[in-house]
């Protein structure tokens, strides 16, 4: 039986970006893609990569790298499209590489209101490892 997100804990999907250990919210992940064919747009932003025809639906889609400030590289094996939906906002981020889903108890997330950066909601404790929770809502504002 799948495990039920509840407010003592969020359920979130672990990304790597520059080794580092990132997590968004698993009920506003959609899908997981492996690197697809970009469109590219142009006048956009660096940090969009254009976007991609998904099963009939045109999705926008970020550089997760560039939009921390990570300088970019190309694409391995590993490179994966997470497609996120909030709100009405639909996108796609590409990340490093995907490597778990993770139950993070409430009491382990930690939001600091002295992170500075607005992309970040939260930091989640899980045994030594610190999991950097995202705001996936101001990521995709452009």
């Amino acid at each position: 039986m799948a495990e039920v997100q509840t407010q003592e804990s969020v359920q979130v999907v672990v990304f790597n970006i520059d080794n580092e250990e990132y997590g968004a919210n698993i009920l506003k992940v959609t899908t997981i893609e492996r690197a697809l064919t970009v469109a590219r747009v142009p006048r956009t932003p660096q940090f969009v990569k254009g976007v991609i025809n998904l099963r009939g639906e045109i999705i926008p889609v970020l550089s997760l790298r560039q939009r921390l400030g990570f300088p970019e590289i190309d694409e391995t094996e590993d490179t994966r499209i997470i497609i996120i939906k909030t709100g009405e906002i639909v996108a796609g981020f590409y990340v490093d590489a995907v490597t778990e889903v993770l139950q993070i108890e409430s009491a382990n997330i930690e939001r600091n209101n002295n992170i500075s950066s607005e992309y970040i909601s939260g930091l989640g404790k899980v045994g030594s490892r610190i999991v950097t929770l995202l705001n996936l809502e101001k990521l995709t504002t452009i």
